[in-house]
């Protein structure tokens, strides 16, 4: 696979040509999901889970995203790699890019942030300094205490303007992409359209730019906790190779997510 920018995703963006991310953690699935041909792959704080053991994202640090960057990036040296700030590791903007240094320095090319307008200065002070900011709203797993769980989010009309006009703020400010969690396939579909960045659902519908999911959802690993807007690949394949390749091309086919894995 060639070098994977953030100009190509805008490319893909502006042809409609959806593309597939997923989350890895270490070398070896890194370079799997690469020779498959997985453009982005998003370190993610769900590591707090999957990994780690624990109930939410919340235990997680910088050291452990430090860790699981660099091995991923051996792994998969030409994608495009997305690295999850954790929790409270940017409540303030000095913080945030001392925080963000340390994450690029093991190889990230974009780091995520949870949140919406109350970010705004934040992603202003490191889009200033060249620093590529995807941001993520809708169910945001940090915010699970406040949200009383993990649940849809943008059902009533409040709400759902709501979250398309954080949308509008966080590009504003400077976010390079988006992802949307948990909220309704035409409240995902409105802000797509509208936003000139590339914009990735999981549990969003099918009309976002791109589709990520976990990688142990993907594989059926989380069988008795797997989200509904979740898929197992693996269960009609024959390796992991082959679900992931599955996968691909049913995002781009816009197969998957179907009705039964939106809101």
């Amino acid at each position: 696979m060639k070098c994977i920018t953030i100009s190509q995703l805008n490319n893909w963006k502006i042809n409609q040509y959806k593309f597939a991310a997923i989350t890895a953690y270490d070398f070896s699935f890194a370079k799997l999901f690469s020779n498959q041909g997985i453009p982005v792959i998003l370190v993610g704080d769900s590591l707090g889970m999957t990994i780690q053991g624990n109930s939410s994202t919340l235990s997680v640090k910088i050291k452990d995203i430090e860790y699981h960057t660099k091995a991923v990036r051996k792994g998969a040296p030409n994608t495009f790699l997305i690295s999850d700030l954790p929790f409270m590791s940017y409540y303030e903007t000095k913080q945030a890019l001392s925080n963000t240094a340390k994450i690029m320095r093991c190889g990230a090319n974009m780091i995520k942030i949870e949140g919406g307008r109350w970010l705004t200065e934040i992603i202003k002070e490191l889009s200033s300094r060249l620093i590529l900011v995807c941001g993520h709203i809708g169910l945001t797993p940090q915010s699970f205490n406040y949200f009383s769980g993990y649940k849809i989010q943008g059902k009533n009309k409040h709400d759902a303007n709501k979250l398309i006009d954080e949308a509008f703020v966080l590009e504003e400010a400077g976010i390079k992409m988006l992802v949307l969690e948990c909220i309704p396939k035409k409240i995902a579909k409105k802000i797509t359209e509208n936003l000139s960045i590339p914009v990735i659902g999981i549990g969003a519908g099918k009309y976002t730019d791109g589709q990520i999911l976990v990688m142990q959802d993907l594989l059926g690993i989380t069988e008795e906790n797997t989200p509904t807007f979740a898929k197992n690949f693996l269960a009609e394949s024959n390796s992991i190779q082959e679900a992931v390749k599955k996968y691909i091309q049913e995002v781009q086919t816009n197969v998957f997510p179907n009705i039964k894995h939106s809101f």
